[in-house]
């Protein structure tokens, strides 16, 4: 690591000779390897965009230039290159997040960690630029092929090749994946210009040819390599940038610094808006990853350098569940479809897509489009099944508000990684998907407490064919069973503290066990305490009212945001129903979260069996010294 140990800062890299570089190239990988194995993280991505990486830093002036990243997991290397080689807590509390971070470095701009963004933040970072007179700065912008498939890429594209006077320089990381293979019409396009090698071969016989005519020959060959599009797209595809308005430079090599660095020099000087388009390699230079066809290592845990094996085995995870659990309904119903918003792997269909390929649909980075296809689908007599990350339904509220429950589509979304996940950061807590949904007429809601729930809550969902319905459930492994003890209307009874029990906790999906630990150390205190699992959320349970009249207090106990979220409806629905008992709800602060395990963000906002016992014990003792009704 002689080289890499010199490297402090971007412009330590203007020294190195081309031999220099891509002695930096393989040191950075070795480190990335080496590092990244020890905390988990996106190897994969950052593998394939080290000399891509070095380029950038070589021909921009960052921070000045602006350098984006899109998505934010694949700036590993820019973080090196950065000054931040202590990659030992890399997205542990008090380390590196992985992702771009603005209390990090000047150099961070964005915090981007959901795809398709970037582009419409470096139109605005250029408009700014005009605006201020700024015409020595320069905004460039990483996108994978895969955020490409997006739509809000697309509008920002629009948007950018309005001002041919406006410079942004787009750089295109292909390496023919999201997580997975990418698809869909763009990829297809971006698959021709990639193994369209005639252009490329023309010119550089052009040049060789040219210049060895006397007088004349650099000046037609320049003319020739500035030829209009028509003669351009005769010999390589590259039509649908430049129709836009976007200059196109590529395909280049993006493992070749001094091929990068050129064309992208070349884009610095054009003075409009540029697409360079690289071609990289997902997860370059490692072999475990080079092998992994499911997705290159995109992102690992803990795992054992040499072999790429995870160090630990974990137990049969939430993921897993549902997956299994829909290649059995697929057996059953045929009428069931599902939708991926390019995480096959990630959200666990890929076991339903091996079985039912041709009932399998990979929309791409496109959670509204995922939305409005699978009210088509319902409303041509299928009942879709929506895959996606909680955090990441947030981007199609509005079609699942106005284009599936407007219509009364019997369409199911699944929400993976719900409440709190850690270590990705603020971006990908799913904490706010309980609080949105609360608002959208018709729709129910399901959180399974455990995996023989999911179980029977994804059927339940399935078969409600005149509106939406969602299931989400945590990250991670899923815990024992717990069984119920009795029910009451829809919801189950997890403990029974007797017809004069103090307090009502109602437990919300995952935080099951930690409602139940708290309800054993209330009875060390002489408290006793009812759990109920509602088990659908939304709408509340008719009967919920009524039991909560039974106790002297009640404690809801959820793992998503307390604004809007589950206690505050059951707050409202106690209101209406004109039951006075004193009410505490327990959630997720309203606020951007750093990075660090789920055990440890859960201890800190107090969503432990002793946080939740603390505040119910407290809120019993008032209602002991204050009988009156507590707002």
């Amino acid at each position: 690591m002689a080289l890499l140990t010199r490297i402090r800062g971007p412009r330590d890299l203007d020294r190195l000779s081309p031999g220099q570089l891509a002695v930096l190239a393989e040191e950075i990988r070795g480190f990335l390897v080496e590092e990244v194995s020890k905390t988990g993280g996106h190897l994969g991505p950052n593998l394939g965009v080290v000399e891509l990486t070095i380029a950038l830093h070589r021909v921009f002036e960052s921070p000045k230039d602006r350098i984006l990243f899109d998505t934010g997991h694949q700036s590993y290397v820019h973080k090196i290159l950065t000054g931040r080689q202590d990659f030992s807590q890399l997205r542990i509390k008090g380390g590196l997040s992985g992702y771009p971070s603005r209390a990090e470095s000047e150099h961070d701009v964005i915090e981007n960690s959901h795809a398709s963004t970037v582009l419409g933040y470096a139109d605005g970072l250029a408009k700014a630029n005009q605006q201020q007179g700024h015409s020595d700065r320069h905004v460039v912008a990483v996108i994978g092929d895969g955020a490409l498939t997006g739509g809000m890429a697309w509008e920002a594209l629009n948007n950018i090749a309005e001002a041919q006077d406006r410079p942004v320089i787009i750089v295109v990381n292909d390496n023919e994946r999201s997580y997975s293979p990418t698809i869909g019409g763009l990829a297809n396009h971006l698959a021709t210009l990639r193994t369209t090698q005639g252009y490329e071969r023309f010119l550089s016989w052009g040049k060789d040819a040219l210049q060895r005519t006397p007088v004349v020959g650099q000046s037609l060959f320049e003319t020739l390599h500035g030829a209009k599009k028509g003669l351009k797209d005769f010999i390589a595809p590259q039509g649908m940038f430049e129709d836009l308005g976007l200059k196109y430079v590529g395909p280049i090599d993006g493992h070749d610094v001094q091929a990068v660095e050129s064309a992208l020099r070349r884009a610095r000087g054009f003075g409009g808006p540029v697409i360079v388009h690289c071609i990289t390699q997902k997860g370059r230079g490692y072999r475990a990853a080079e092998q992994n066809e499911e997705d290159r290592f995109h992102a690992v845990p803990v795992i054992h350098p040499d072999t790429g094996l995870p160090v630990k085995t974990a137990g049969q995870d939430w993921t897993s569940v549902f997956g299994e659990e829909m290649v059995a309904i697929g057996r059953e119903r045929r009428d069931v479809v599902a939708i991926t918003a390019a995480m096959l792997h990630p959200v666990g269909l890929a076991p339903f897509a091996k079985e039912f390929p041709e009932r399998t649909y990979d929309v791409g980075i496109a959670e509204q489009h995922a939305a409005v296809s699978a009210a088509g689908l319902a409303t041509g007599g299928l009942h879709p099944v929506v895959a996606v990350y909680a955090t990441f339904l947030n981007r199609a509220f509005d079609q699942v508000l106005m284009d599936v429950a407007l219509h009364r589509c019997g369409v199911t979304f699944v929400l993976d990684r719900a409440g709190v996940t850690g270590t990705d950061g603020a971006s990908h807590n799913g904490m706010w998907d309980m609080s949105i949904l609360q608002i959208v007429p018709g729709l129910r809601l399901a959180a399974p407490r455990d995996a023989d729930q999911l179980r029977a809550q994804l059927r339940e969902a399935v078969a409600v064919e005149d509106a939406p319905t969602v299931v989400r459930y945590s990250k991670g492994t899923v815990g024992a069973a717990i069984p119920a003890v009795g029910r009451i209307g829809g919801m189950d009874v997890l403990r029974d503290g007797g017809a004069d029990a103090d307090v009502l906790i109602v437990s919300v999906g995952a935080m099951a066990p930690t409602c139940l630990d708290a309800a054993e150390r209330l009875a060390a205190q002489g408290i006793s305490a009812t759990v109920v699992d509602p088990r659908w959320v939304k709408p509340v349970d008719p009967e919920l009212p009524t039991l909560a009249a039974r106790h002297r207090a009640v404690i809801t106990v959820e793992d998503n945001g307390r604004v809007g979220g589950v206690g505050a409806t059951i707050a409202q629905a106690l209101r209406d129903a004109g039951v006075d008992v004193p009410l505490r709800d327990l959630g997720i602060p309203q606020q951007f979260l750093d990075h660090a395990s789920r055990d440890q963000i859960l201890s800190e906002i107090g969503l432990t069996a002793e946080g939740v016992a603390e505040k119910a014990a407290a809120l019993v003792a008032k209602v002991s010294l204050d009988p009156a009704p507590v707002l």
